[in-house]
């Protein structure tokens, strides 16, 4: 078994490079606010555990079974924020930090109801892909907002990264999973776009806000 400080190591180096295959040390230091001494002397220990490729001053990179064993990390994570949000009513800016906790519970009998209980989801509250119980990821075909052009229809499928800020933010501008947007134009200045979407004729975005928002678009 193992710690759940090293679980949280597992976690950020999968998420760091779950695009790009590789990080270091700078980026996880940075990512878990550790100073980086500490987080190479747990890359050592991780990498005799067989989790972690370790080698002074290259890339990290998960082995095999550390991708396995984060991504099991990651689906215990997304099972409970969609259980907090689905069976409890609580709103999606307010789980994360409830299933920070939670994930750490070593019972896959306990996460294996959840998931049925909940009906077998693919994706968290924020729609982020939840891991099956292999640990293999599902890969979805979404782009970001700020790819799309002027006159494409689109539906926000996730929120990625999901800060509580930027969740409340949506919330209050009546912005949820499923939500069908259409681009009316783009500012050439600042990249803001302006969307039209249910009830509201027009709503500009900005791009930083518009990096997050990953979505499908309508044939």
């Amino acid at each position: 078994m193992i710690s759940q400080t090293e679980e949280n190591y597992l976690k950020a180096l999968y998420n760091l490079t779950y695009l790009k295959g590789d990080a270091n040390v700078n980026e996880i230091s940075k990512r878990l606010d550790i100073k980086m001494p500490t987080v190479n002397s747990m890359m050592k220990k991780l990498a005799d555990k067989g989790f972690v490729h370790y080698e002074s001053y290259k890339p990290l990179r998960l082995t095999e079974e550390g991708k396995k064993e984060a991504a099991l990390i990651i689906r215990k994570h997304r099972l409970t924020e969609m259980y907090l949000v689905d069976k409890m009513g609580f709103a999606w800016d307010e789980v994360h930090q409830i299933a920070e906790q939670i994930e750490h519970i070593h019972s896959p009998e306990f996460f294996s109801k959840m998931d049925e209980l909940l009906g077998y989801p693919t994706v968290d509250p924020h729609g982020s892909p939840i891991p099956d119980s292999n640990g293999v990821m599902p890969l979805e075909n979404y782009v970001f907002l700020n790819s799309c052009k002027v006159g494409d229809i689109v539906t926000l499928m996730a929120v990625q990264p999901s800060s509580k800020e930027l969740l409340q933010y949506l919330t209050a501008k009546n912005l949820e999973l499923g939500t069908t947007l259409t681009i009316k134009s783009i500012e050439p200045f600042d990249a803001s776009i302006t969307v039209e979407y249910k009830d509201r004729p027009t709503e500009v975005l900005s791009s930083k806000v518009t990096a997050t928002l990953l979505v499908r678009p309508i044939a």
